[in-house]
């Protein structure tokens, strides 16, 4: 195998990495309208802390570094309730149970 040839596998694999993202942040939208109506904060800390930790398992069982995996589920959640907050309108909020309050 060449090394263009080895490259282009890894565009297609960059280009599946990017569908799924898309396809995470419109299943956030949905998530959005959901916790919107039935009046959840957008952060949900004990399901970021679940997401990121079973990421970092599946990464080991996977055999590599799950701190590097971790770090890009936190920038996927990141996403995810920046698009919630935008969706909602509370963009530049922070959620808080039971309320919400300016971020300063």
């Amino acid at each position: 195998m060449s090394l263009e040839s080895v490259r282009t596998k890894i565009n297609q694999v960059d280009d599946e990495i990017v569908r799924l993202i898309v396809q995470r942040q419109r299943l956030a939208i949905k998530v959005s309208d959901i916790k919107a109506r039935e009046g959840l904060p957008v952060r949900d800390e004990k399901r970021a802390r679940q997401v990121i930790s079973t990421a970092g398992e599946r990464a080991q069982k996977a055999r590599i570094d799950p701190e590097p995996v971790k770090k890009i589920f936190e920038i996927l959640i990141a996403m995810s309730e920046a698009s919630q907050h935008a969706r909602n309108g509370t963009k530049g909020q922070r959620d808080t149970p039971g309320h919400r309050e300016e971020s300063g």
